[in-house]
């Protein structure tokens, strides 16, 4: 661009700035009048969403509806007596350590955690001793069955 081009350029910008803001400042700023409507009375409202039908409730029947509503509480002395066991089928292949096997175990939800079955795995001696194939595990079991099922002793 040459310096004659950014010059007319300017100017143009210059000229459109200025007639914005000349109709910005010299016209009238009174909008016109809108029309005021009435606020509806209580009874008005409630008869025009009546008419559409909506039901209409004070907070004390609502309250009472909402009360009446909710279903009575379950005895929960069965629920304490169910205990959820988890099976999952591992597969351990080979390259695999205790560390994923943990994992996949906390993954299932078989054990609570990864770090303390390698831990145990580690005080057992048997990390080295993975075996690999196919194995039915469920949280029932203890750590020491879970370990001599997947491991050589």
């Amino acid at each position: 661009m040459t310096s004659k081009s950014m010059r007319s350029f300017a100017a143009g910008l210059m000229v459109a700035a200025s007639l914005c803001g000349t109709v910005y400042y010299l016209t009238s700023d009174e909008t016109p009048e809108t029309q005021h409507i009435e606020k509806p009375s209580d009874d008005e409202m409630k008869s025009l969403l009546t008419s559409k039908g909506y039901v209409i409730h004070t907070k004390e029947e609502w309250n009472e509806q909402t009360a009446a509503a909710k279903p009575s509480e379950p005895k929960t002395e069965d629920k304490s007596k169910e205990t959820v066991i988890y099976r999952t089928m591992l597969t351990v292949s080979m390259g695999m350590t205790s560390i994923d096997v943990g994992k996949a175990l906390e993954n299932a939800n078989i054990i609570k955690s990864s770090k303390e079955f390698f831990n145990e795995v580690e005080k057992r001696g048997v990390s080295t001793k993975l075996r690999p194939g196919t194995y039915e595990v469920e949280s029932g079991m203890t750590t020491a069955e879970i370990i001599s099922t997947i491991f050589k002793q």
